[in-house]
């Protein structure tokens, strides 16, 4: 099994900006749910971060939080 390189840490991209969607959007499914870390290759640390930017985005309405 190969291992995928987390996209965070190859950039040394530290702290993940909530004010950021469109970077947000490529961890959202098309139902709005936050894609898992299996599918998207983040390390542990950089998705919870990730997830704790999403959530922020979605409180201040930059994401939905559900898709119709």
């Amino acid at each position: 099994m190969m291992t995928q390189q987390c996209s965070f840490c190859s950039q040394n991209i530290e702290d993940i900006d909530y004010k950021n969607p469109e970077m947000l959007r490529r961890f959202v499914s098309g139902q709005a749910k936050i894609i898992d870390p299996r599918y998207t290759g983040t390390c542990a640390s950089h998705q919870r971060r990730l997830a704790q930017a999403i959530k922020r985005a979605r409180f201040m309405a930059l994401l939905p939080f559900v898709r119709r």
